[in-house]
């Protein structure tokens, strides 16, 4: 399933026009909001968007997609990219491009198609001097604008499966959650190893960015997982589900598990690792990953659940993503014992 509504030549097409139509000057009160210290009640305070409902970018902000998604109850994802005029981004291998001071990361979660289609909220990520400040948006009924929601807030909605669920709208500080490392918050999404390299080299083309990283590693599509080696679609989506938070200096450090697409330690990925703490989360398993049997695996019976306090992420879904749990339980299974 296609998880983003922009992509291939449409969105190529959209980087060359914001280039071509981002004059300098043009966009100082989204720089003023952005570099200020308050906390903007609305999201059209930003000017991030020509017509908000239609999420049509304006001047600066530049549509972008990642190569494998993060899963959110099947949710559409618009993601967008402001940077301020002169400021080009800069790419340090594969890894998180680094992202200057004055710039903001938008993205909007939508259910429905076409006519349908309910913008339900924004998250915006802004860089400012003293560092990325996380902020959440609830959309009104009428879909003109979003309102500033410190507090989180709740959703009804149904997903692409038919699932009547309730949406949660995460509050201010549960951003920190995941996108917390070091105790600092940071993006997690826009790594050149999960972008295409035909954007990255728009953006080169465009001034935006300094370079392309040359014989870096790239995440699969994950709509083409079936064609791709089941390795890859599968260290892949942990990188990006997971790894925010299963990685060293990061909210889940602890648990001793490390998925990230460059780890290489099999134990640290936890084959044949036994978790730290075992409680009901471990489902009576003794290791996080048995080759050869996801049913014995604490990683897929986590996956599975959609039990609080069992299921895995914590945050973020209130739904298993059955596609993503059926790429990690084959590649567990092809495992020699």
């Amino acid at each position: 399933m296609i998880r983003h509504a922009i992509f291939g030549a449409a969105l190529l097409s959209a980087v060359a026009a914001m280039a071509t139509a981002a004059a300098p000057g043009t966009a100082s009160d989204t720089d003023a909001v952005i570099g200020g210290t308050g906390l903007p009640r609305t999201l059209s305070a930003y000017g991030f968007f020509e017509d908000a409902r239609a999420q049509q970018p304006a001047a600066r902000v530049t549509p972008y997609r990642l190569n494998t998604p993060l899963y959110s109850d099947g949710a559409d994802k618009l993601r967008f990219l402001y940077l301020p005029d002169g400021t080009p981004m800069s790419a340090d291998g594969e890894g998180l491009l680094d992202i200057p001071v004055g710039a903001a990361l938008i993205k909007t979660f939508a259910f429905g198609e076409g006519a349908e289609r309910r913008l339900i909220e924004t998250r915006v990520l802004l860089h400012r001097a003293d560092g990325w400040l996380a902020l959440p948006y609830l959309w009104n009924e009428d879909q003109t604008d979003a309102r500033l929601a410190i507090a989180g807030a709740r959703v009804d909605v149904t997903t692409p499966q038919g699932e009547a669920i309730s949406y949660r709208v995460p509050n201010k500080n549960q951003c920190k959650d995941c996108h917390g490392l070091d105790g600092a918050v940071v993006p997690i999404g826009p790594k050149a190893r999960n972008l295409s390299h035909e954007w990255l080299g728009a953006m080169v083309a465009a001034g935006r960015l300094d370079t392309v990283p040359q014989d870096a590693d790239t995440l699969p599509l994950w709509e083409a997982r079936g064609g791709v080696d089941l390795t890859s679609a599968a260290r892949a989506y942990l990188d990006v589900n997971c790894a925010h938070c299963h990685r060293p200096g990061a909210t889940a450090s602890n648990s001793g598990l490390d998925l990230r697409w460059e780890q290489g330690d099999p134990y640290k990925l936890g084959i044949g690792k036994r978790p730290v703490a075992a409680g009901r989360g471990a489902g009576g398993h003794l290791f996080d990953i048995v080759p050869g049997s996801p049913d014995s695996s604490i990683l897929t019976y986590r996956m599975a659940s959609p039990e609080p306090g069992v299921a895995m992420p914590e945050l973020g879904k209130a739904t298993v993503d059955e596609e993503g749990l059926t790429i990690v339980r084959r590649w567990i299974e092809e495992m020699a014992p």
